[in-house]
């Protein structure tokens, strides 16, 4: 190997995401990594037998001679959605499975672990070629179940009447700043899309251009404070401010506020990581569904960015990762005081901000042929695009391009509003 350093780092960058998915594990019993609490979530043993089945399918088996699985089933269990490798493990029973136990994972994720090094260790420049962009596709993927693995714990736990803490740090209240402003922009003919020489998915190429008309931004993400008053006001109970497919949602699901919202002796309160807490009204608020974000926008008179409005924007004032992230131990969005850029606050980091964009691909883009082709582009159907991370992403995760995507009515993720206007 004639140059050692990249694969050193990328050795580096492998232990520490690695290591970070462990570390998110150490608050829980093997109960609570068996909790499957919908179809939506997964067990967190789960995750973390997932993760490893990555790197085994795509990376050791075909390029590392003499790696065996500990057992060849685990191609199938451990498989999320990949047909084109085989058959999968039906999403909505992989809390039935109690073997292999949460030690046998641990131990799992330790013989790929050292196979990966071996594997790196001995690797030439040709082979570097191939496997170092099938680890670094890896590694973006673990570090998004890492976020899947904070969202479906605490849909686990909170499930529990006991109020259960998984940190008793997190959600911790903080100072906020006065509230921002409105930024005009101007629209045009804007680029969108993946233009760096970094790791991107495949579904933020190519880089094209649309036409945004005139538009305002907010300059801060909604607050719990102002998402209660439209509920003070019967928003979930006025028909007319709802999408149909949200309005029969509210009544087949009873939904009064967002998710881990209690009402407690008059006044509301949060279920959170760290314990009940009260509800915190300068803090943006969080676990709202599309059809919530919605139909809030239309009481105020306002509406979602589009994301290419969104994009747009986040390029013109080149944001911070001002807000909270998986790396500050928060595991909630508290809204810290920070500086705006340009006007606009938070963009990256605390809540992913529902867009009224539907989640399709781009123009002339193709989804790769092999079966890492099935991680995006088989999913353009039916949900819509947020952008900007959260405060369970992790802060060298994100990007103004990476377009994150669920079906309208999912509100388990730490998914926000901010408010966008016609000019």
């Amino acid at each position: 190997m004639t140059d050692a350093a990249p694969s050193a780092s990328l050795a580096d960058r492998y232990r520490a995401v690695r290591a970070r998915t462990e570390a998110l594990t150490a608050p829980l019993g093997p109960e609570d990594q068996m909790v499957q609490s919908m179809a939506d979530a997964s067990p967190t043993r789960w995750h973390r037998a997932h993760t490893t089945w990555f790197f085994e399918t795509f990376v050791l088996e075909p390029h590392l001679k003499g790696y065996e699985s500990p057992h060849p089933l685990y191609r199938e269990l451990f498989n999320s959605y990949y047909n084109g490798v085989g058959a999968q493990w039906p999403r909505h029973r992989r809390g039935v499975l109690s073997r292999p136990t949460v030690a046998e994972v641990g131990a799992w994720r330790q013989r790929v672990d050292r196979a990966m090094v071996e594997l790196l260790a001995g690797a030439d420049d040709a082979l570097r070629q191939i496997v170092d962009p099938l680890i670094e596709v890896g590694l973006n993927h673990e570090q998004q179940h890492q976020e899947l693995i904070v969202t479906d714990i605490k849909h686990g736990l909170l499930q529990n009447p006991l109020d259960p803490i998984y940190d008793p740090k997190a959600a911790a209240p903080v100072a906020h700043a006065s509230k921002a402003g409105w930024v005009e922009l101007a629209g045009g003919l804007v680029e969108v899309g993946y233009t760096g020489d970094g790791f991107h998915f495949d579904n933020e190429r190519p880089v094209h251009r649309v036409h945004t008309a005139p538009f305002a931004l907010a300059g801060d993400l909604v607050t719990c404070g102002e998402f209660g008053e439209f509920i003070e006001a019967g928003g979930y109970t006025t028909p007319h401010l709802w999408l149909s497919d949200g309005w029969a949602t509210v009544q087949a699901e009873g939904w009064r506020a967002p998710l881990y919202w209690v009402s407690d002796g008059g006044r509301w309160r949060q279920r959170t990581l760290g314990g009940r807490r009260d509800l915190d009204d300068g803090a943006p608020v969080t676990h709202v569904s599309f059809f919530e974000a919605d139909a809030y926008a239309r009481w105020r008179g306002k509406r979602l960015p589009t994301e290419f409005e969104w994009e747009h924007a986040a390029r013109s004032v080149k944001p911070a990762a001002d807000g909270t992230f998986a790396d500050d131990g928060a595991l909630h969005p508290v809204g810290r005081a920070a500086p705006t850029h340009g006007g606009l606050r938070h963009l990256l980091g605390e809540v992913w901000e529902w867009t009224q964009s539907a989640y399709l691909a781009y123009p002339r883009y193709r989804a790769p042929a092999d079966a890492l082709g099935e991680y995006n582009g088989k999913f353009m159907n039916g949900q819509r695009v947020l952008r900007g991370g959260s405060c369970a992403t992790p802060r060298d995760h994100i990007r103004v391009s990476y377009r994150n995507f669920f079906q309208p009515d999912k509100r388990w993720q730490f998914s926000g509003i901010r408010l966008a206007d016609d000019r």
